[in-house]
């Protein structure tokens, strides 16, 4: 099973090492890496070449934002299975891959998904919060339940059946395309209940309480567009978030 990797990428020198080299020690061998670029004004695509020893693709010119380079992304790939990989991420142990692959060919299923750790931006052992997905039953989506998308690998014949992402979306399109999957087309999906991704504190969607709004009605906008109860599933999705910084 070929595994297709993806990482979106802009002046992200500072954070792509890390990345790479979490890519670069997993022990599964046939992973697909794709790097796709908004033309990077700082030295990203020579980190890239410097630090990542395998074979990459790479393409870099302007884009319309992230959804809009992961759709390309998307569109060069050529694994059996796509998985994303941000440029502030890392793969949390090196047998992440091989451990989802082995999910895939036990299962049969059409995606994969595990925890999510969101670690301080200086110190990736300093976990901030702990997502602990839980086990998926589809009537847990009306309550506001969904996996971390970093954890989320999926086979490309479903992207080829039910689309990419939305760019009607600036902030929410990766949970409108879970609901997609999941609510509207009852994808069959499958848990590995450890952390895969550890993922810097700080992104678009939580960086000001202006973004948080913005994300509010995005994710209410991509409830109604998928026939999701948006009242119930909005105030469940915030409040089910609250236990992830309670840590034993």
């Amino acid at each position: 099973m070929k595994v297709s990797i993806i990482t979106a990428t802009y002046n992200s020198a500072k954070t792509l090492p890390d990345t790479l080299r979490s890519l670069g020690s997993q022990t599964y061998d046939n992973i697909e890496y794709i790097v796709i670029d908004g033309a990077s004004k700082d030295n990203t695509l020579d980190i890239v070449h410097d630090n990542y020893k395998k074979t990459v693709t790479i393409i870099s010119e302007p884009d319309k934002g992230i959804y809009d380079a992961l759709n390309k992304g998307i569109n060069v790939a050529t694994g059996d299975v796509i998985g994303f990989l941000h440029s502030d991420d890392i793969l949390a142990y090196p047998d992440v891959i091989r451990d989802v692959v082995a999910c895939f060919n036990k299962d049969n299923c059409d995606a994969v998904y595990g925890d999510l750790e969101y670690v301080s931006k200086d110190d990736l052992n300093k976990t901030i919060r702990l997502w602990k997905s839980g086990e998926f039953h589809r009537s847990k989506i009306q309550l506001g339940w969904m996996p971390p998308h970093p954890s989320f690998y999926m086979k490309k014949s479903c992207y080829d059946k039910f689309g990419s992402f939305s760019l009607d979306y600036r902030i929410s399109a990766d949970y409108e395309s879970l609901l997609r999957y999941l609510w509207k087309e009852s994808i069959t999906l499958s848990y590995i209940p450890q952390v895969l991704v550890k993922m810097r504190v700080g992104g678009i969607s939580n960086r000001s309480l202006s973004s948080m709004i913005n994300k509010s009605f995005e994710d209410i906008k991509a409830m109604k567009a998928n026939k999701l109860i948006w009242p119930i599933a909005l105030i469940s999705k915030n409040l089910c978030k609250l236990p992830q910084f309670i840590r034993k």
